[in-house]
């Protein structure tokens, strides 16, 4: 496993509640060449410790107790403050606004598309650094 750790491409911090689209989306993130460190709702998240390497998060935007702008919210201005790509079930053009404006770098509709999925992490892991 060390070596599979030294070609990681950073690693993906995936937020979402439901317990499918979880597993699914670390399938594929890993597939990609991320680590992947996932948890059902932001007080996981929280928990975690903060990450030493490049790392973004893959955040769902409507989840019980503290939603993912609650969330990003939170941790803006901390040690935890990273690049966020939202996903959503629930959105439109009002919500990807609102999230870019936020500061998101990208706002994907599910079900996710696997390339943008890719591309948008690849593009949050270069804000980075």
């Amino acid at each position: 496993m060390p070596a599979e750790q030294r070609m990681t491409r950073g690693t993906v911090f995936l937020v979402d509640d439901d317990p499918s689209v979880r597993k699914a989306l670390q399938r594929l993130i890993r597939a990609a060449g991320f680590e992947v460190e996932s948890f059902p709702d932001a007080a996981g998240f929280l928990a975690a410790q903060p990450p030493s390497e490049p790392a973004c998060i893959v955040l769902d935007i409507r989840m019980p107790a503290m939603s993912g702008f609650e969330l990003q919210g939170a941790i803006a201005g901390t040690s935890r403050a990273l690049p966020v790509v939202f996903i959503t079930g629930h959105g439109d053009e009002t919500v990807r606004t609102q999230a870019l404006e936020a500061g998101a770098v990208e706002v994907l509709f599910k079900p996710i598309d696997e390339e943008e999925l890719v591309s948008a992490i690849e593009k949050a892991l270069e804000t980075r650094h």
